[in-house]
């Protein structure tokens, strides 16, 4: 795996067997995921079209999983923890309730995994996320968040739960990186991504 970012999108490349939830959700392999900043005043019409738009303009084509966020890129949280590796831009508006942000949560694992165990992974990741925005005193989600889940190599993880290798390690950096995003992203003021480096308790 590796990931470059723009100062509107995230690239992460690699030979993905990834799960999504994002607009153009599923299963399947992939050379490409990526995170796209769209403008606030963005038509939400044909996200798909949008989508393939950011693919194509970098080359990549068709052969991609691509998640959109109105959240700037340069508020983006990665974080390290052994074979996992996540990426977290987060973002809520909190006047007028409820309105709307997004959330959304990259994850990948440099050691394979089976179709089950990276939907297991979203689903921890899921937990985790509203774990941490609960604490923060704040709604668990937003209406548009997404989750990839994607793994490279040999399956070596049948299982994926939050006490399994790879979830524990999820969960911990989820639960570390959302409070950070989405510290950076009302902050206002942050100009470049953070990384993190997450050692076992």
């Amino acid at each position: 795996m590796r990931y470059y970012h723009t100062p509107d999108t995230l690239f992460v490349r690699g030979t993905f067997r990834a799960a999504s939830t994002g607009i153009s959700g599923g299963i399947r392999d992939t050379a490409t995921i990526f995170n796209h900043t769209v403008p606030a005043d963005w038509s939400h019409d044909e996200p798909k079209k949008e989508i393939a738009r950011i693919a194509a303009l970098a080359g990549y084509g068709t052969d991609t999983v691509g998640l959109l966020t109105a959240v700037p890129m340069p508020t983006l949280c990665v974080l390290q923890y052994d074979f996992i590796t996540v990426f977290i831009t987060a973002g809520m508006r909190e006047h007028p309730p409820h309105a709307a942000g997004t959330i959304n949560i990259i994850v990948c694992s440099s050691e394979g995994m089976t179709d089950s165990a990276l939907l297991e992974t979203i689903m921890v990741a899921s937990e985790a996320k509203a774990e941490a925005m609960i604490g923060l005193g704040r709604d668990a989600g937003t209406p548009t968040d997404a989750v990839v889940a994607a793994c490279e190599g040999e399956v070596r993880h049948q299982y994926a739960g939050r006490i399994a290798e790879p979830g524990r390690r999820v969960r911990d950096a989820v639960l570390k990186g959302v409070p950070e995003a989405l510290r950076r992203y009302e902050s206002g003021t942050v100009t470049e991504p953070a990384f993190f480096h997450l050692q076992p308790v």
